[in-house]
């Protein structure tokens, strides 16, 4: 084993091992707190959608129940004149469906009888029951509901109320729907927020018999659901595949890259007022600033590592050649030379030798001396 060349290798390995840890540690307490950083932002995205839904479900209940109030509104409908609350309503719908995505409004006879849509007139009498539960217990408890369904013209946010006459006696009920992509639309503009709303093909198709047969077409299908709504239908067409929303029975987040950007994306499950899933609501929001700050992490984490493990084994190598191997080298040359017949030196430099080496310095000089004296033998 030679001290010179083993000791400093043992130590540069010892070196490179501990700081390779240490970066690799720190490497992943930085990477937890970037996936915790990401899992707030999923949290987020997921509070600004049911917020806004909600909201919208009060909105719409809201509406309803403001109609509901209206003595006029009682007495027509009362009377089941149907004529009447067209003109009475019309231009107030007209009016909420322009400003306030307001999609569907109707009468409706107990237990779920249509009597009137204010959003297509020409169709009425047909019987609910089997796809609005929610009528059907509004007008059975005569207590307002509010929810997602799958109505004849779309998917849509009610709020379902009763409708009561001056003396009491229940009427019927009157909803009000909001359409939802206003209200994707409202929130990209708010927050940047890209959204997506799949609904089961098999419902609309069973159910949803007024609206665009296109909307229905292969380019929308996304295996067993239709992409509905969509603030950018070919961001998320990437986002989002058929694996994706096969199964979603409870909130999925995932993030991946699309367009050139990785994003986060978050899968939120829809249900009626029933709890029968009706279909999922994507949304996606740019993570690309976590990632990067992660990438260029590890770049300065592994320039740091590399500047360390350099540093330290080259203090490493002058301390040991320069404070141990060489003052060794020079006394063990010197005392090579008294065995020979080359009259002994003093060591130049000695004093700034290490205190433990200049006994072995004394010891020489020691030597030297008495050869010196003795004529040139020791």
């Amino acid at each position: 084993m030679r001290f010179r060349r083993d000791a400093t290798v043992t130590l540069a390995i010892a070196i490179i091992i501990v700081i390779v840890a240490a970066a690799a540690l720190s490497s992943r307490l930085f990477s937890g707190m970037t996936d915790n950083v990401e899992e707030s932002q999923f949290k987020l995205m997921r509070a600004i959608v049911e917020t806004s839904f909600k909201d919208a479900e009060n909105k719409a209940l809201a509406r309803a129940d403001l109609i509901a109030e209206l003595p006029n509104v009682q007495r027509l409908f009362g009377t089941r004149d149907r004529a009447g609350l067209l003109a009475e309503l019309s231009k107030a719908y007209a009016n909420q469906k322009a400003r306030y995505g307001v999609d569907q409004a109707q009468f409706h006879v107990p237990p779920a009888t249509s009597f009137l849509r204010l959003h297509d007139p020409a169709t009425f009498g047909d019987d609910l029951t089997v796809f609005r539960p929610m009528v059907v217990a509004v007008n059975r408890r005569r207590e307002p509901l509010k929810g997602i369904t799958i109505a004849r013209n779309g998917p849509a946010i009610f709020g379902v109320t009763p409708v009561f006459d001056a003396a009491g006696k229940h009427l019927g009920s009157f909803e009000v729907g909001i359409d939802f992509g206003p209200l994707l639309a409202g929130l990209k503009t708010a927050y940047g927020l890209d959204l997506a709303l799949f609904i089961d093909e098999q419902g609309l198709r069973e159910f949803a018999k007024g609206i665009d047969p296109a909307l229905l077409g292969e380019e929308n299908r996304v295996g067993r659901y239709i992409r509905f709504k969509s603030t950018n239908a070919a961001l998320m067409g990437e986002l989002i595949a058929p694996a994706d929303i096969a199964v979603v029975a409870e909130t999925v987040n995932y993030v991946r890259e699309a367009q050139g950007v990785v994003r986060g994306v978050t899968l939120l499950p829809l249900a009626n007022s029933a709890g029968t899933p009706v279909g999922v609501v994507a949304v996606s929001s740019d993570f690309s600033g976590s990632r990067a700050a992660v990438n260029r992490s590890h770049v300065w984490q592994t320039l740091i590592t590399l500047l360390s493990i350099i540093i330290l084994v080259g203090i490493v190598v002058v301390v040991i050649r320069g404070f141990l191997v060489r003052p060794l080298q020079v006394l063990s040359e010197r005392f090579d030379r008294l065995n020979s017949d080359e009259k002994p030196e003093p060591i130049s430099g000695a004093e700034r030798f290490p205190q433990e080496l200049q006994v072995f310095v004394r010891l020489y000089e020691k030597v030297r001396t008495r050869r010196g004296a003795g004529g040139g033998s020791s």
